[in-house]
């Protein structure tokens, strides 16, 4: 491959992935190609994006975007896997199509800065996605308030009850 078209490809990559800030490296060697078909088309319909690429141009890529630690992990025949709404959502989906599919590994990850070896990778399927934890936030944050309603509510209604049932013993006396 001339240098020319080495240099469009590194361009190409870098403007793919230019807004990627976490993503996790895989491997799909030796995926018979209705798995393959199946893995992307799947992982097409939950955003998430998977690309095989030469190593050697990808670092390049990522060290262009100021991710020089990928490199680290471009080691062997590669596809970045990114996208979905986070990368707990990344990790979910890959770690159920390797439980599917044996030659799928996951090599490594990289999150905030740091590369994450296959082990953290997986836990990250572990873990509540963004609409997971906006949920339990929401949750904790309106628990205190519906207990101190409650707690405000409460004895003003025992002193109403306390008040009908006085009116009604005098209307029963009057009566």
């Amino acid at each position: 491959m001339s240098k020319k078209i080495k240099t469009l490809m590194q361009q190409e990559l870098k403007s793919r992935w230019e807004n990627v800030h976490d993503c996790l490296v895989v491997s799909i060697r030796g995926l018979k190609g209705v798995e393959n078909n199946q893995l992307r088309g799947d992982l097409l319909k939950k955003q998430i994006n998977i690309n095989v690429v030469k190593n050697s141009l990808a670092g390049r890529a990522f060290r262009d975007l100021g991710m020089d630690a990928m490199g680290q992990l471009l080691t062997g025949p590669c596809a970045i896997a990114y996208g979905g709404d986070s990368i707990v959502d990344v990790a979910k989906a890959l770690v159920g199509w390797s439980e599917k599919l044996e030659p799928l590994e996951i090599k490594g990850g990289y999150l905030e800065g740091k590369i994450l070896d296959s082990l953290a990778a997986k836990d990250l399927s572990k873990m509540p996605n963004r609409r997971e934890l906006s949920g339990i936030v929401v949750r904790q944050m309106t628990s205190p308030g519906s207990k101190v309603a409650a707690a405000i509510i409460s004895p003003a209604g025992l002193v109403a009850g306390c008040i009908k049932a006085l009116i009604d013993e005098h209307s029963a006396d009057a009566a």
